[in-house]
């Protein structure tokens, strides 16, 4: 009896982080009028704003990013850009001190990207300020998008949409990582009409200026932290899906599992930082969406899979039922899909049957990798530049 209600506890609550949070919200957001999420929108508000780049050896693309930056649709008088270049070792800060409109922040020193972005915020005088990184790039009317939520001043901070450059020649890791950021726009949407966006995507967010402190030294994932905090104030975190930052996907997936394995540490980090807005009590909707979208992925469920196969097949050797075979069943063919994507993955040969089990594995190991760098203290500050699919 006990491993029977282990079983459906596992398989409940896998099913519940990874469908069934987005189902419930959807139905929520389209049936009932429990939404709070919801403010007013100014098309044409145009307040004056900072847009901060991080840019770090980034001399093979930085004046494409400069122009794609001069092209945004908005106000030259009102749109104030700053490049933060800390630790360049390359000629990235000499090419961007040849364009008059932008401000350099460089020093040699390379203390991590949170150090850089509280730098850029003690010179900021900006109403609002917009932070994106170097090697992505912006469609014409981003910043629009993102700063027309700010006439309300019950926003605090404004998430843009993380968009994934996938070639048609490209290899097979971007395929899944593409499929994985559709999933989270659409949770984030969904998420913004309830209540509030659960946290930001560093590559591009924005922020009241007003409401920004320093970020402790040492965190990994500041984008997260910062906008939490925010939505932690009482404030809302709106999601614009009109403004998108378009990155290329990770050229191998070794480098896509660096980047995954840093952000699960960096969560690790953040939920004992963020260990108040667990008491659903105080902060109600606000706890019931972090600990359905983020804390369930990064606990419990990744230990529910572990538990689950064992248990299921225990149960199909004692005669349980059809169901447990069943179940069982699907689970091998799950997840020996998923191992064919990998070996598939490694050869560079796309087989889009095997994109969701095989990324899906490939998350939940990065997420057991993140946590023993956590505990061991090994993740640096400093991100490792992974290497990204060039874009045609």
């Amino acid at each position: 009896m006990a491993l029977l209600v282990i079983f459906w506890f596992c398989l409940l609550l896998v099913l519940y982080t990874y469908a069934g949070y987005g189902i419930l919200i959807w139905v929520l957001n389209k049936f009932t009028s429990v939404r709070a999420g919801s403010t007013p929108v100014i098309a044409d508000f145009e307040p004056v704003t900072a847009l901060v780049i991080a840019a770090f050896n980034e001399e093979d693309y930085i004046e494409e990013k400069i122009r794609n930056t001069y092209a945004l649709d908005y106000p030259p008088e009102k749109l104030h850009i700053y490049f933060i270049t800390d630790g360049s070792t390359d000629s990235t800060p000499d090419i961007i001190r040849r364009y008059t409109r932008c401000t350099l922040l460089h020093e040699a020193p390379r203390r991590g990207k949170a150090a850089a972005m509280n730098r850029a915020m003690k010179l900021v005088t900006e109403s609002v300020v917009i932070f994106c990184d170097a090697n992505t790039a912006l469609n014409a009317g981003c910043i629009r998008e993102l700063v027309k939520y700010y006439a309300d001043p019950k926003v605090g901070a404004v998430a843009g949409e993380k968009k994934i450059y996938q070639p048609k020649e490209g290899k097979a890791a971007s395929a899944g990582e593409g499929f994985y950021w559709k999933y989270e726009s659409f949770l984030k949407k969904q998420d913004a009409q309830f209540y509030s966006v659960v946290g930001a995507a560093g590559e591009l967010f924005s922020v009241r200026s007003a409401l920004y402190r320093p970020i402790e030294e040492g965190v990994l994932i500041e984008d997260f932290l910062l906008s939490l905090r925010i939505a932690m104030a009482g404030y809302l975190v709106k999601y614009a899906p009109g403004a998108f930052a378009t990155e290329a996907s990770s050229a191998s997936i070794g480098d896509e599992q660096k980047r995954k394995i840093r952000i699960s540490a960096g969560g690790f980090q953040a939920m004992g930082m963020l260990l108040p807005l667990l008491n659903v009590f105080r902060f109600g909707r606000l706890s019931f969406q972090y600990i359905s979208h983020r804390v369930l992925r990064w606990t419990l469920t990744p230990l529910c899979l572990l538990i689950l196969f064992p248990i299921n097949f225990w149960l199909v050797t004692k005669g349980a039922g059809n169901f447990y075979v069943l179940v069982f069943l699907g689970q091998l063919i799950f997840y020996f899909s998923g191992v064919m994507g990998w070996f598939f993955a490694n050869r560079n040969i796309r087989v889009k049957a095997f994109y969701i089990p095989y990324y899906f594995l490939f998350m939940n190991l990065s997420v057991f990798l993140g946590f023993k760098r956590y505990l061991r203290g090994q993740q640096s500050v400093l991100w490792e530049k992974a290497a990204r699919e060039k874009a045609v």
